[in-house]
């Protein structure tokens, strides 16, 4: 018989985040909840919803709509490998000097990379999001990693607007810098943005209005929680001084945070992910690299490959100068990293039909024993 752990049995409180709680909206309508959010699956007696707004190590802040509370999370949510995440909907139990949370609602979007190193786990980013700045900083450019990230987009089920940070540093090049990221990021809005001086600021924050979540994510040094306290109108997240040769900040984020904006929206910020691997299929693939997907339908063959195919319509286009040939490069690269995650997913899933069988096998022949 399963018995019901009481709160004050629940794993020991969590240490308390270091940086400063954030100031937050009031109201759970606020924090973007919807009340359908809870199936009918899941019984919610006694318990209260509350959003995760901060996600460090082994830390969880949430609010409730009244205030925020720093929580604990029940033993059988990280045996089972459901960790709440920033941006979630949780229920907590328990009482106000010791909330604990009993169980994570079901997404509506999730961001997810491939958890870094050899194993083939997924690992949940951010959650709940309706809109994804992709930020790519003005003086590093880097298109490769650009359509990386846009698939990990995709895949999310949130909408991505690509974010050209620093743009001030870019003078007359602004124009030429635009044109090379919609190159890239086809069919999704590109906007140049100055947390220095303020430009396009207002159009980023038009990107979330009441109601709505947006996410940053990019590269360690891209101005993420730069751009998260412009929008913000004040310094929430940690930088390090400003460097007086550029008055640019470094970004220090090692949580993820999500904070309110003034006039409604929610923008979550993420720390720099050096290793972006991807979890998607290839319908997300097929969005970033919508131009590929349209010059293949005239291959000769349904299933070409576009390596050396007669009648292959994609290496024309690489010949007659209409497709980069790097970008049908980055894009072989990700296909065989998609199929290689996919192999590794059934090997593993067959493997857990596996031993499930032995189980229910031994269990049956115990029984059967006199």
């Amino acid at each position: 018989m399963h018995t019901r752990t009481h709160p004050s049995a629940a794993p020991s409180s969590p240490r308390r985040p270091s940086e400063p709680a954030l100031t937050f909206v009031p109201s759970l309508a606020d924090l973007g909840w919807d009340p359908t959010s809870i199936p009918p699956s899941v019984d919610a007696g006694g318990l209260r919803p509350a959003r995760v707004t901060l996600q460090g190590r082994d830390v969880w802040r949430v609010h409730d709509g009244v205030a925020e509370h720093v929580v604990a999370v029940r033993g059988r949510l990280r045996a089972s490998s459901e960790l709440p995440v920033a941006g979630d909907w949780v229920l907590l139990g328990g009482a106000p000097d010791g909330y604990v949370v009993e169980s994570v609602l079901p997404r509506r979007s999730a961001l997810v990379r491939k958890a870094a190193g050899a194993r083939t786990e997924a690992q949940v980013v951010a959650a709940n999001v309706d809109v994804v700045l992709v930020c790519a900083p003005a003086h590093s450019l880097n298109p490769r990693r650009l359509e990386r990230e846009l698939t990990l987009v995709w895949e999310s089920g949130a909408t991505p607007v690509v974010v050209v940070t620093k743009s001030d540093l870019l003078g007359d090049d602004v124009v030429e810098t635009l044109a090379e990221v919609r190159d890239v990021a086809i069919g999704v809005d590109v906007l140049a943005v100055s947390s220095y001086d303020g430009d396009g600021l207002d159009a980023v924050r038009a990107l979330m209005p009441p109601g709505t979540t947006g996410a940053v994510i990019g590269p360690s040094g891209a101005g993420k929680s730069t751009l998260v306290n412009a929008l913000v109108g004040e310094q929430l997240l940690a930088t390090t001084a400003v460097r007086e040769s550029d008055n640019r900040g470094v970004h220090t984020t090692t949580a993820r945070h999500l904070v309110p904006l003034p006039g409604g929206g929610l923008v979550l910020d993420t720390p720099g992910m050096r290793e972006l691997a991807l979890w998607a299929d290839d319908d997300a693939l097929e969005a970033t690299f919508v131009d590929v997907d349209e010059i293949a339908r005239d291959c000769r063959f349904s299933d070409c490959s576009h390596e050396s195919e007669p009648g292959c319509a994609v290496l024309q286009a690489v010949s007659d100068g209409i497709l980069d040939d790097d970008r049908l490069a980055s894009w072989r690269k990700l296909q065989r990293e998609l199929a290689h995650l996919a192999r590794k997913q059934d090997v593993l899933l067959r493997n857990e039909e596996r031993k499930k069988w032995a189980r229910i096998t031994r269990e049956a022949r115990s029984r059967s024993k006199p």
